[in-house]
């Protein structure tokens, strides 16, 4: 009995050890007296009270922590703690990316502390690896990354849980009954994280939202954008002010800018596009070269710093592009209509207008406010028709008359009659050809070409997908996209070049990390690639060839994507590293204000410059790129669920089919298959792999049967069916028939 007794005081010293150390660790600025640590600890009798004060004596005789006050204690700092962000897996341990190492380190279940997916964290790093990897413990949560998730509600008779949707939240929501703002049982909310208790096993939050019934339609859109903290409606206020804007083409502001209503102008879209941000405007000067005008919609003209509107546009930073819906960054008043450079209507423009010669040299360049009418609107499919019929016009700055017989008056699109202006048609062509020459010298330069196919879908009256096709980028996508290039290359330079040196927001580009060229490699070399990177040259080079290739194999999208994701990400900065995959040495965002804000920042910017103003603030300026860059990969993440929501949906109503499909990743616990007809890809689980045992051979990306020594390889070909299609918890699973070769 006594011996028991010891043996449970002696184990109680040890939990007080480890627990005052957690909690000077998670409070580390800070210096705590005994008081203090007792009431975290929960404790308040006396003798409770004189373990914890010999505890601290004791760690402090260690130099494990230090008296900074007459009785106040603080942890001392290790060099073995380190900062990072925490990458969270669907099984509840993770991954901390820290800069100070070249892998990342891995964080067991019970070494998160309560730390949750994408929070800024402190770590200690155990100085012994386990299974090969560097292995940590979450000591302090720096900055939490959200606070706010999309789950189902589950009601009981004294409180509530919410099970959040996302797989990379490893625990449940405590919602007390008080706090479920109404929802009913099952109903799909958006809950907010209020407190996490020292001895809770969940967070505790509260009901912000009830977002509708899981699986309907615009419930699982509105949870997509909650997810990310992304909003589908304006406030009250904002809407009231961009409709009280004066938007009116007046006299008084049309004397302040260059006028350029006279001048050829159009606009090229895709033909379901409702805000035309740019349009290009053509004429031939008398010596024989080109005047070329980019002009981009003035959104700064009526969105003004320090209002409300300025505000609600920062936060959001760009618009949101969701398979069935666009969440704009401005009022439909401003994006749709005022700012919108729509056919046959007079518009306030930011423009750049350059002399090009017919070698598509610049020869001289402008920028500033102009005021514009928009003489036609072209959709992408109507652009590309005219070029491709209208081959035999040359550049020779010839007069449009003289172009008459060559230039087919009508061009059948889909069984709609056509009519092509002559002048028009003959400034498509023209600005075709000068792209290609632009685009060639661009390439030759090093750019990169990324054409991936994007998978777009046929939606009916209420939104449900009834087919599948692919966008490509053709010549008329390309001629827009050279001229927005240019004007975006040209501002950069222009700023960039000044002396003394200016702020301004770039867009840039590093160079690819070594590690993940050499991992392309490794994979694309499975279906016969080979990569060169000797330097930079042959790197983009071979990368070209890749890219050209593997155009309409089986593998294309797979390869597409894992070139595209050994790529550095681009983000907004002001300091300028210039852009690797288009190979500028200086570039930014011009051309799309109404739905990008940092493009409103250099509109602003350039203006303020050309008027002859002193250097804005690098660090304001820096500080609302990262937002701007924060913003972008939110909304790039809601597009991609938006897409794979839709997939799920689509193959719901064809389950009953056999589906070709290449392997598309590999895992411990299955494969990963793309659809080749649709794209949609899909998971199957390694336990439904009946035939054999199979584990995970990471060095071949398969997996291996134990008795047969079958395969299953990244690039594989298999035929699949779908097993399930859940909308709610977005998962596509298939089952596997087996290797296309075996059938």
């Amino acid at each position: 009995m006594t011996r028991k007794k010891k043996k449970r005081r002696s184990g109680k010293v040890q939990n007080y050890t480890n627990s005052i150390l957690n909690i000077l660790k998670s409070d580390r600025n800070n210096a705590l007296n005994y008081k203090q640590i007792a009431a975290k600890l929960g404790v308040n009798d006396a003798s409770s009270r004189n373990k914890i004060i010999k505890t601290l004596h004791k760690l402090a005789a260690k130099k494990e922590i230090e008296e900074t006050d007459r009785g106040k204690f603080k942890i001392i700092i290790s060099t073995e703690y380190y900062t990072g962000i925490l990458d969270v897996s669907s099984r509840g341990n993770g991954y901390v990316i820290c800069d100070d190492f070249d892998e990342d380190i891995h964080i067991a279940s019970n070494n998160m502390n309560k730390a949750l997916h994408g929070d800024e964290v402190e770590l200690y790093v155990f100085k012994r690896r386990k299974r090969g990897k560097l292995e940590g413990e979450i000591t302090r949560i720096i900055k939490r990354e959200k606070s706010e998730y999309v789950g189902v509600i589950q009601i009981n008779k004294n409180f509530a849980f919410v099970i959040p949707d996302s797989n990379k939240m490893y625990v449940d929501i405590f919602v007390p009954l008080n706090k479920t703002f109404k929802a009913e049982e099952g109903d799909k909310v958006l809950v907010k994280l209020e407190e996490w208790p020292e001895k809770a096993d969940s967070p505790f939050g509260k009901v912000v939202k009830v977002l509708g019934k899981p699986g309907e339609h615009n419930t699982e859109i509105h949870s997509i954008l909650a997810e990310y903290g992304l909003p589908y409606e304006f406030p009250y206020e904002v809407e009231a002010y961009a409709n009280n804007i004066d938007t009116s083409i007046n006299e008084a502001e049309i004397k302040k800018r260059r006028d350029m209503r006279d001048v050829l102008t159009f606009t090229i879209d895709p033909k379901d596009a409702k805000d035309f941000d740019d349009a290009l405007s053509f004429q031939v000067l008398k010596n024989g070269n080109y005047e070329i005008g980019i002009h981009i919609a003035d959104v700064s003209h009526y969105v003004k710093e320090g209002t409300i509107l300025d505000d609600e546009a920062f936060e959001r930073a760009t618009s949101v592009y969701l398979v069935d819906r666009v969440v704009p960054m401005l009022p439909e008043i401003l994006s749709n209509n005022a700012c919108s450079l729509r056919p046959h209507e007079e518009k306030f423009t930011f423009s750049a207008v350059f002399e090009i010669n017919n070698k598509a040299e610049i020869k001289n360049q402008w920028f500033g406010r102009t005021v514009t009418y928009s003489d036609a609107r072209f959709a992408y499919e109507e652009a590309q028709a005219i070029i491709e019929n209208n081959t035999n016009v040359t550049l020779s700055g010839v007069e449009a008359s003289s172009l008459n017989t060559t230039i087919p008056q009508e061009v059948s699109l889909k069984g709609k009659a056509y009519k092509a202006d002559n002048k028009i048609a003959e400034a498509i062509i023209t600005l075709d050809k000068l792209a290609k020459i632009m685009r060639k010298k661009r390439m030759s330069s090093g750019a990169i070409s990324f054409d991936k196919v994007e998978v777009k879908f046929n939606l009916d009256e209420t939104n449900n997908p009834v087919g599948v096709f692919f966008k490509t980028s053709k010549d008329a996508n390309k001629l827009i996209e050279e001229f927005m290039l240019l004007a975006n290359k040209k501002v950069a330079e222009f700023i960039g070049k000044q002396n003394p040196k200016k702020t301004f927001v770039y867009r840039v580009h590093d160079e690819p990390d070594d590690q993940k060229l050499a991992a392309l490699q490794n994979i694309v070399g499975r279906f016969g690639y080979k990569l060169n990177f000797r330097d930079k040259q042959s790197t983009t080079t071979s990368l070209n060839n890749l890219l050209r290739d593997v155009v309409g194999k089986k593998e294309q999208n797979l390869v597409d994507t894992l070139a595209i994701r050994s790529m550095s990400k681009a983000e907004y900065t002001t300091h300028n590293i210039g852009h690797y995959g288009l190979a500028f040495n200086y570039y930014s965002h011009f051309t799309s204000p109404i739905r990008r804000y940092p493009d409103v920042m250099a509109h602003r910017l350039l203006q303020h410059y050309l008027d002859g103003g002193k250097s804005a603030s690098e660090e304001a300026f820096e500080d609302k790129c990262q937002h701007s860059s924060y913003m972008e990969n939110l909304a790039t993440k809601a597009e991609r669920d938006s897409i794979k929501y839709m997939q799920i949906k689509f193959m719901q109503d064809h389950k009953d089919q056999e589906f070709k499909g290449v392997i598309s990743g590999v895992t411990d616990w299955g494969i990963y298959v793309e659809i080749i007809e649709n794209k949609c890809e899909g998971m199957v689980r390694i336990r439904d792999i009946k035939d054999d045992f199979y584990h995970f051979d990471q060095d071949e990306y398969a997996l291996v049967g134990e008795a047969t020594k079958n395969m299953y390889q990244l690039g594989d070909e298999v035929v699949v069916k779908v097993k399930q299609a859940d909308l709610v918890k977005k998962h596509l699973d298939f089952s596997l028939i087996g290797k296309v070769d075996d059938i």
